[in-house]
């Protein structure tokens, strides 16, 4: 009997993993235990997330990842949101078939490439489901024709409601490859699929560095800027982004117009740029989890300390972080009168700076019940 000798295909791997986790210990900013501590949990999602992209990559048969999620966080990623992505080969033909859920927002984006330290690829296509024809019982297909440019398909679905609302489905099948067999396993393609994770897993930890130097870090701090439509062709959506330094005794409120749109939200993320718990924190609030003043303004209240209302933003232990405000489906662009304003003040006087605030407190046993929810939510979800 005749032996293939081995071969040691996953040494990239491990190689990169060394090299991300050099990274990690070393970041463009000042490191406390709990930082460090989730670099490492942020590593962990990224090997994890990049070796389903490298071993899930099929040009001739491709299908959607849900690469991005509460256990591979990366981009400050929205808790509101489904990410499903797909590689394609730019003369491939392909048919995007599925059922729309009852989420908010369904939007597609074919892209050129992929996001990197040296930037952002370009937008071959951007929409959302009303430019598509949906049937009575809520299914569609929309076809990507050879020769569209593209090698990346994202798809977000965005919900406004977590426990409400319910996804719907999706999958992608390439017309020009249809009945064609998969060849079998070989040894060198295996290495090759190692190669790539490798390649991807510091390319991700360098982008997400790159990306708020670029962008959050030159504004100002406790600051956020005038809303903006969303970098990177994302249908539909504005954005503002600041970054917030606020000592255990002081508090921003962030006030905004409520919008006439459906889907409006704010979170804070850590300086690893990405979301912080949203399942068993409240760092995320969207348009139905917040409760509007009379006055037609959200008041959000980011603090490490709980000041006992409802839009309470909790920093988790994170004295600086990142923050971003989204809006989707809009009619018409914002300006900055529909942007929001920040202010940092005394804990103690936060009651002086908040005019309705007798009007949304809450109890312990109202915020717990609040993060329950938050966890169904995230459960019924049922994707990871």
């Amino acid at each position: 009997m005749s032996h293939t000798p081995a071969v040691d295909v996953s040494a990239p791997l491990r190689e990169a993993i060394t090299e991300a986790q050099r990274l990690i210990d070393n970041p463009p900013f000042e490191c406390s235990a709990q930082d460090r501590a989730e670099g490492y949990d942020y590593l962990a999602g990224s090997i994890r997330s990049c070796i389903q992209m490298a071993f899930d990559y099929d040009l001739a048969h491709p299908v959607l990842i849900n690469p991005t999620h509460q256990y591979a966080r990366q981009g400050l990623d929205n808790p509101d949101a489904l990410y499903f992505t797909a590689h394609l080969d730019p003369e491939g033909d392909y048919l995007v078939t599925g059922r729309r859920g009852t989420t908010t927002d369904l939007s597609f984006q074919v892209m050129d490439g992929t996001y990197s330290a040296e930037g952002a690829p370009g937008s071959v296509a951007a929409f959302d489901d009303r430019e598509l024809e949906i049937d009575e019982d809520g299914t569609f297909s929309w076809h990507l024709k050879a020769g569209h440019g593209g090698k990346t398909l994202i798809i977000r679905e965005v919900y406004d409601d977590w426990v409400g609302q319910d996804r719907g489905t999706l999958w992608i099948q390439r017309l020009d490859t249809v009945g064609q067999q998969r060849p079998a396993v070989s040894v060198e393609a295996i290495a090759k699929r190692y190669s790539v994770a490798a390649k991807m897993l510091v390319g991700r930890i360098n982008t997400w560095f790159a990306f708020p130097e670029w962008f959050t870090y030159k504004e100002p701090v406790n600051t956020l800027t005038v809303p903006a439509s969303t970098p990177g062709g994302l249908a539909s959506q504005f954005s503002s982004i600041g970054h917030y330094s606020l000592a255990e005794d002081e508090a921003m409120i962030v006030t905004v117009p409520v919008a006439p749109c459906p889907y409006q939200a704010i979170q804070i993320g850590s300086r690893w740029y990405v979301s912080t718990d949203y399942e068993h924190h409240q760092t995320s609030l969207n348009k139905s989890q917040s409760v509007a003043d009379p006055d037609g303004f959200f008041r959000y209240v980011i603090s490490q300390r709980d000041p006992h209302v409802a839009n309470w933003l909790e920093t988790c232990g994170h004295p600086q972080g990142v923050m971003m405000l989204r809006w989707q489906r809009l009619d018409s662009p914002l300006t900055a009168a529909d942007g929001p304003r920040a202010e940092v003040v005394p804990f103690a006087a936060l009651a002086d700076h908040l005019p309705y605030a007798a009007d949304h407190q809450i109890t312990p046993a109202d915020y717990t019940a609040r993060i329950e929810a938050r966890k169904v939510g995230i459960a019924r979800r049922m994707l990871s």
